[in-house]
Protein backbone atom coordinates (compact mmCIF):
# COMPACT_ATOMS: atom_id res chain seq x y z
CA UNK A 1 0.00 0.00 0.00
CA UNK A 2 1.19 3.28 -1.07
CA UNK A 3 1.47 6.12 1.58
CA UNK A 4 -0.76 9.31 0.77
CA UNK A 5 0.85 12.51 0.80
CA UNK A 6 -0.23 15.16 3.45
CA UNK A 7 -3.22 17.28 2.78
CA UNK A 8 -1.94 21.09 2.56
CA UNK A 9 -2.06 22.79 6.07
CA UNK A 10 -0.76 26.34 6.76
CA UNK A 11 2.33 25.81 9.28
CA UNK A 12 2.23 26.79 12.99
CA UNK A 13 4.06 30.04 12.78
CA UNK A 14 2.56 31.05 9.93
CA UNK A 15 -0.70 30.58 11.73
CA UNK A 16 0.77 32.35 14.60
CA UNK A 17 1.82 35.32 12.66
CA UNK A 18 -0.64 36.05 10.68
CA UNK A 19 -4.38 37.10 10.58
CA UNK A 20 -6.49 35.80 7.29
CA UNK A 21 -7.71 38.25 4.50
CA UNK A 22 -8.86 36.37 1.29
CA UNK A 23 -8.63 32.59 0.21
CA UNK A 24 -7.48 33.26 -3.66
CA UNK A 25 -7.45 30.53 -6.49
CA UNK A 26 -3.95 29.01 -5.44
CA UNK A 27 -3.07 30.99 -2.21
CA UNK A 28 -4.18 32.04 1.19
CA UNK A 29 -3.97 36.16 1.52
CA UNK A 30 -2.74 36.51 5.18
CA UNK A 31 -1.58 39.87 6.93
CA UNK A 32 1.43 39.86 8.95
CA UNK A 33 0.87 41.03 12.42
CA UNK A 34 3.40 43.82 12.85
CA UNK A 35 1.80 47.18 12.96
CA UNK A 36 5.37 48.74 11.91
CA UNK A 37 4.57 47.61 8.06
CA UNK A 38 1.48 47.29 5.28
CA UNK A 39 2.29 43.20 4.96
CA UNK A 40 1.16 40.72 3.42
CA UNK A 41 1.79 36.72 3.68
CA UNK A 42 0.44 34.75 -0.12
CA UNK A 43 0.95 30.91 0.99
CA UNK A 44 0.20 28.85 -2.03
CA UNK A 45 -2.20 25.87 -0.63
CA UNK A 46 0.61 23.41 -2.46
CA UNK A 47 1.21 20.29 -0.30
CA UNK A 48 5.39 19.81 0.96
CA UNK A 49 5.93 22.93 -1.30
CA UNK A 50 9.04 24.58 0.09
CA UNK A 51 10.04 26.44 -3.17
CA UNK A 52 8.74 28.32 -6.67
CA UNK A 53 9.92 25.63 -8.31
CA UNK A 54 7.97 23.12 -6.62
CA UNK A 55 4.97 24.31 -8.10
CA UNK A 56 4.14 23.27 -11.96
CA UNK A 57 3.89 26.13 -14.58
CA UNK A 58 0.31 27.10 -14.44
CA UNK A 59 0.67 27.26 -10.51
CA UNK A 60 3.64 29.42 -10.56
CA UNK A 61 1.34 31.67 -13.56
CA UNK A 62 -1.04 32.20 -10.74
CA UNK A 63 1.33 32.74 -8.07
CA UNK A 64 2.94 35.76 -10.14
CA UNK A 65 -0.76 37.03 -10.61
CA UNK A 66 -1.73 36.71 -7.04
CA UNK A 67 1.90 38.47 -6.04
CA UNK A 68 0.88 41.32 -8.35
CA UNK A 69 -2.96 41.46 -6.94
CA UNK A 70 -1.56 41.96 -3.54
CA UNK A 71 0.63 44.58 -4.72
CA UNK A 72 -1.86 46.49 -6.05
CA UNK A 73 -3.94 46.17 -2.49
CA UNK A 74 -1.44 47.28 -0.91
CA UNK A 75 -1.24 50.72 -3.32
CA UNK A 76 -4.05 51.69 -0.68
CA UNK A 77 -1.08 53.08 1.51
CA UNK A 78 0.73 55.12 -1.19
CA UNK A 79 3.70 53.25 -0.68
CA UNK A 80 6.99 54.66 -1.78
CA UNK A 81 8.17 50.96 -2.44
CA UNK A 82 7.03 47.41 -2.64
CA UNK A 83 9.27 44.51 -1.27
CA UNK A 84 8.59 41.02 -2.86
CA UNK A 85 10.31 38.38 -1.28
CA UNK A 86 10.44 34.01 -0.92
CA UNK A 87 12.78 33.52 1.80
CA UNK A 88 12.10 30.31 4.06
CA UNK A 89 14.98 30.19 6.03
CA UNK A 90 13.32 30.32 9.10
CA UNK A 91 10.04 29.20 7.89
CA UNK A 92 10.33 26.04 5.54
CA UNK A 93 6.75 26.33 4.09
CA UNK A 94 6.49 28.02 0.90
CA UNK A 95 5.24 31.88 1.38
CA UNK A 96 5.59 34.56 -0.65
CA UNK A 97 6.31 38.38 1.56
CA UNK A 98 4.62 41.67 -0.14
CA UNK A 99 5.47 44.90 2.13
CA UNK A 100 4.79 48.27 1.81
CA UNK A 101 7.91 50.37 2.42
CA UNK A 102 8.05 53.94 3.37
CA UNK A 103 11.39 56.25 3.14
CA UNK A 104 9.95 56.78 6.79
CA UNK A 105 9.26 53.07 7.90
CA UNK A 106 11.67 51.95 10.72
CA UNK A 107 13.99 49.80 8.52
CA UNK A 108 14.32 51.73 5.45
CA UNK A 109 16.01 50.97 3.58
CA UNK A 110 17.40 47.77 4.70
CA UNK A 111 14.77 44.70 5.01
CA UNK A 112 12.00 44.15 7.17
CA UNK A 113 13.76 41.75 8.59
CA UNK A 114 15.74 41.63 12.04
CA UNK A 115 15.37 45.49 12.02
CA UNK A 116 13.26 45.55 15.28
CA UNK A 117 10.64 42.87 17.10
CA UNK A 118 7.52 43.18 15.85
CA UNK A 119 4.59 44.92 17.23
CA UNK A 120 0.95 43.53 16.89
CA UNK A 121 -1.60 45.36 16.04
CA UNK A 122 -3.94 46.36 18.48
CA UNK A 123 -7.54 45.24 17.96
CA UNK A 124 -9.00 48.50 16.87
CA UNK A 125 -5.62 49.13 14.49
CA UNK A 126 -6.12 45.17 13.10
CA UNK A 127 -10.09 45.43 12.45
CA UNK A 128 -9.77 49.12 10.48
CA UNK A 129 -6.87 47.61 8.66
CA UNK A 130 -8.63 44.08 7.67
CA UNK A 131 -11.51 46.29 6.89
CA UNK A 132 -9.68 48.51 4.61
CA UNK A 133 -8.25 45.35 3.03
CA UNK A 134 -11.16 43.47 2.42
CA UNK A 135 -13.28 46.61 1.04
CA UNK A 136 -10.57 47.14 -1.24
CA UNK A 137 -10.73 43.63 -2.59
CA UNK A 138 -14.66 43.82 -2.54
CA UNK A 139 -14.63 46.67 -4.60
CA UNK A 140 -12.83 45.03 -7.21
CA UNK A 141 -9.28 47.42 -7.06
CA UNK A 142 -6.81 44.83 -6.24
Amino acid sequence: MTAQPLPWSLHPQLSEDTHPVASWPLCELRLMDDDHHPWLILVPRVADATEITDLDAAQQATLMQEIDRAARLLQVFRPQKLNVAALGNLVPQLHVHVIARFHDDIAWPKPVWGMTAARPYSMEALVERMRMLRSRLESGDA
